[in-house]
Parts: structure tokens; sequence; C-alpha cells
């Protein structure tokens, strides 16, 4: 009776390693059902930013906004006729461009940031050629604007 039990449970083990360790197991069933929710989870952040780039591409072929967005923000540069201002906070040592323009009598302080904005008051504590420097081009403005 004992070789019998003996018997029947090393073919049973038998029986059942290939449906927990082999080719199609579980366990390798499972490890790929992980595999498959990661990658889902990876190709839905993908669709997100193909999408947005498909807006951003449709946005670049059909207006100017975004075009003057990009050469502002990524180039640093400005429409014809604009001023660029820049307002150190108080105790702030000028930056090395600034001493240069400092001493050219022929410079005067900006007013406003923007052509289209209306035209601002000076601030109380008024922007000296020496903390606002006026950039003379895109490369200038480009290390500069914030």
């Amino acid at each position: 009776m004992r070789l019998l039990f003996l018997v029947l449970f090393v073919l049973v083990g038998l029986i059942q390693y290939p449906l927990w360790l082999g080719k199609g197991g579980w366990f390798k069933v499972w490890d790929l059902q992980r595999q498959v929710a990661e990658q889902r989870e990876t190709n839905e952040g993908l669709r997100a930013r193909n999408a947005a780039l498909e807006a951003e591409v449709r946005d670049l072929e059909g207006g100017t906004g975004a075009i003057e967005e990009r050469a502002r923000g990524e180039l640093g540069m400005m429409r014809e006729g604009e001023v660029f201002v820049h307002i150190l906070p108080q105790n702030t040592q000028p930056p090395a461009a600034g001493a240069s323009l400092a001493a050219d009598p022929a410079a005067k302080p900006p007013t406003a940031t923007r052509a289209s904005a209306p035209a601002a008051k000076p601030p109380a504590r008024a922007a000296t050629p020496a903390t606002a420097p006026k950039p003379t081009s895109p490369a200038n403005n480009a290390t500069t604007r914030h």
C-alpha cells in the first residue's frame, strides 16, 4: 500500500511539473501577463506624447502663434520695436554684459516689456541700463531672457 501511494504521489508530481514550471506553465503565464500590462502602460504614455506632438505640428502648420512662442521661448527672439526689460531683485549684482552698456551715454532705460503690452509706468525703483541691458541681437537676448 505504501509503495502504491508513493508511486501515485510521484506520478501526480510529474504531471504537475509542466503545469507550473513548464514552457506554458502558470509562472510563465503570470510573467507574460505582467509584461503585457507594463507594455500597455508604456504604449498609453507614447500615445499621449504622439497626440501632443501631432497637435503641435498642426499648430505649427496652421498658424504663427506657435512659431512665435517657440522663437521667443527657445531662441530668445523679439518682435520689431519691442523692448526687453530685465528687472533684477534688490541686492543683486547686474550681469557683466550690463557693465559695458552702463558706460554708453546714449543708452536709455526701457519702459515696456512688449510692444503689444500697454506702455507701463516705470516701477518705483527705475531700471537703469546697468540693471536692465537692452539686447542688441537674439543671441544676446537668449542669455538674459527668463
